[in-house]
C-alpha cells in the first residue's frame, strides 16, 4: 500500500526529469497552459453558478422534501430503502450535499447496516449529472441536451436499483 501512495509523486518526478532532458522550459509551459485555461473557466462560470444556485433552491424551496415524500413509496416497492431516497435525488445535483447526507446516514444507521450499504452504492454509482453536464456542454452551442441528461439520470437510477438489489442478496 505504501508503494501505491508514491505513484503520483513518482510520475511528477519522471515527467519533470523528462522535460529537463528534452530542454523544455517548465515554468513557461506551465504559464502558457494557465493562459489557455482562463477563457475556459470564464466560459464555464455562468453554467456552474446556475447549477449551484438551482441545487440550493431545489433544497431550500421544499420541492426536494415534497419529491422525496412522493417517490419514497415507489422506491420502497422497487427495493430502494426509503431512508436513502433523499440521497438518490440529491446526488445528480450536488456532490458535497450527498457526501454530507451519506455521513448523516452512517451516523444514524451505522456504517455496516443495510441502509448504509445501499447508500454507499447509491453514492458511488451515481454522478452529479447536472454539474457534469454544465461542464461538458458549456463550450458547445448544441441545443438538444435533454436526451443525454435523461440517459445519464436513467443510468444513475438503474445503477442504484441494481446496487440495492445486490446489497439485499449479498
Amino acid at each position: 500500500m505504501k508503494f501505491l501512495s508514491l505513484i503520483v509523486p513518482l510520475l511528477f518526478v519522471i515527467l519533470f526529469c523528462y522535460a529537463i532532458f528534452k530542454k523544455v522550459k517548465l515554468y513557461d509551459s506551465f504559464t502558457e497552459g494557465i493562459k489557455e485555461a482562463i477563457p475556459l473557466l470564464i466560459s464555464l462560470f455562468p453554467y456552474l453558478a446556475a447549477i449551484l444556485m438551482l441545487s440550493e433552491l431545489f433544497e431550500e424551496s421544499g420541492i426536494s422534501a415534497a419529491l422525496i415524500k412522493f417517490v419514497s413509496p415507489a422506491f420502497s416497492k422497487l427495493g430502494i430503502p426509503p431512508e436513502i431516497s433523499k440521497l438518490v435525488l440529491l446526488k445528480p445535483f450536488s456532490g458535497s450535499g450527498s457526501t454530507a447526507l451519506l455521513s448523516e446516514l452512517f451516523q444514524t444507521y451505522g456504517p455496516d447496516s443495510y441502509i448504509a450499504r445501499c447508500a454507499c452504492v447509491a453514492y458511488g454509482s451515481g454522478e452529479t449529472v447536472f454539474y457534469i453536464s454544465a461542464v461538458y456542454f458549456a463550450g458547445t452551442k448544441r441545443k438538444g441536451l435533454f436526451k443525454p441528461i435523461l440517459i445519464s439520470l436513467l443510468a444513475n437510477f438503474g445503477a442504484v436499483l441494481l446496487g440495492c438489489l445486490l446489497c439485499r442478496v449479498m
